[in-house]
C-alpha cells in the first residue's frame, strides 16, 4: 500500500477527532458524565495518534544518508508503534481510572440531553471517517478479509486508523448506553461503568496496534503473494534454472530489500552471467516495484558428494 490512501484516510481522521474532542469536551463541563470525560480523552488521543503518523510519513521519505543507507522508511513503524504503546495506554488507563472513580463516587448527570446531541454527532463523524477508511483500504484490499488485511499489511497507518475507528464507535455505543441507563435507572454508577468499559476497550486496542506494530518494526517479509512473484520473476528466463535461496525484508512499506542466491546454467561466460543476474533483477523489478533494493548472487548447483 502506498502512503497516498493512508495519509488521507489518517486526516479524514484528524479532522473528524479534533471537532469531536471539543464537542465531547464541552459536554462533559455542561454534565458532568465522566464517559463523556472518557470519550473526550479517547478523541484527544486519536488526535494525536494521526499527528504521529503523520510525523512519520514525513519522516520515511527523507533520503539515504551515510548513516542510514537504506533510508527512513521506518519511521512509519515507529510512528505506529508509539501510537499503540504510549497514546492508546494513556488514554486507556486514563479512563479506566475515572471510571473506578465514578463508580465509586458518583453523582447525577446535570444535562443528558448535550450529552446525547454531542454523542450523536460524534457517531456520525466517526462514521464519516470509518467509511473513509475502508474505502481508501478497498484499493489495496480487494477481496481480503479486514481482519485478515490488517494482520497483513506492511503499512501502519490505515490499519491503525481502522482500529480506532472501529473502537471510537464502539465507545460512543457503551457512553451512549452509560448515560442512557444512568437516566433510566437513576443510577449513575452506569456511567462509571460505560466509562470502564471504554478504558478497557481503549486498551485492548492498544495491545492488538503494539503487537501489530512491533512486528513490522522488527522487520517482516514480504508476503507470500510478492514471494512468489518475486521468484518467478527472477527465474524468467532460461539462463536461470532456480532460486537456491531468497531472503526479503520491508525497509518500510513502499521498500522492500531483496537478497536472493540463484542458479545458473553452467555455460555461462562471466558476461553472460552479468546480463543474467541484469535481466532477472530488470524482470523483479518490473513485477514488484517496491523491491528497491535487490542483491543477486549467481552460483551453480552441484551434486551432493557420495
Amino acid at each position: 500500500m502506498s502512503a497516498g490512501g493512508g495519509t488521507k484516510a489518517v486526516l479524514a481522521a484528524l479532522a473528524s477527532n479534533l471537532g469531536i474532542a471539543v464537542s465531547k469536551f464541552v459536554a462533559f463541563l455542561v454534565t458532568g458524565s465522566s464517559s463523556m470525560l472518557a470519550e473526550s480523552i479517547h478523541s484527544v488521543a486519536d488526535s494525536g495518534n494521526q499527528g504521529l503518523l503523520l510525523l512519520g510519513q514525513r519522516a520515511s521519505v527523507r533520503p539515504p544518508d551515510a548513516d542510514h543507507p537504506f533510508g527512513h522508511g521506518r519511521s512509519r513503524y515507529i510512528a505506529g508503534f508509539l501510537v499503540g504503546i504510549v497514546l492508546f495506554s494513556v488514554g486507556g488507563l486514563f479512563s479506566v481510572y475515572e471510571g473506578v472513580e465514578k463508580i465509586r463516587h458518583p453523582h447525577h448527570l446535570d444535562s443528558p440531553i448535550v450529552a446525547f446531541v454531542v454523542l450523536g454527532v460524534a457517531i456520525v463523524l466517526e462514521g464519516l471517517s470509518l467509511r473513509t477508511a475502508l474505502r481508501e483500504s478497498a484499493h489495496s484490499r480487494g477481496d481480503v478479509p479486514l481482519w485478515t488485511f490488517i494482520r497483513d499489511v506492511r503499512a501502519p497507518e490505515l490499519p491503525v486508523v481502522l482500529l480506532e475507528d472501529f473502537a471510537a464507535l464502539i465507545g460512543l455505543v457503551f457512553a451512549v448506553v452509560g448515560v442512557s441507563l444512568a437516566e433510566i435507572t437513576d443510577e449513575p454508577r452506569w456511567d462509571g461503568i460505560a466509562t470502564l468499559a471504554i478504558g478497557l476497550l481503549l486498551l485492548a486496542v492498544a495491545i492488538v496496534v503494539a503487537i501489530e506494530t512491533y512486528s513490522m518494526l522488527v522487520g517482516e517479509a514480504a508476503t507470500p503473494g510478492t514471494v512468489t512473484a518475486i521468484r518467478d520473476a527472477i527465474t524468467g528466463a532460461a539462463d536461470i534454472t532456480g532460486v537456491l535461496d531468497l531472503r526479503t525484508l520491508h525497509l518500510g512499506p513502499d521498500e522492500l530489500l531483496v537478497a536472493a542466491k540463484i542458479s545458473v546454467t553452467g555455460d555461462l561466460t562471466v558476461a553472460g552471467v552479468a546480463d543474467a543476474i541484469n535481466g532477472a533483477e530488470a524482470r523483479l523489478r518490473a513485477a514488484v516495484p517496491q523491491a528497491r533494493r535487490v542483491y543477486l548472487e549467481p552460483d551453480i548447483p552441484r551434486l551432493p558428494v557420495a
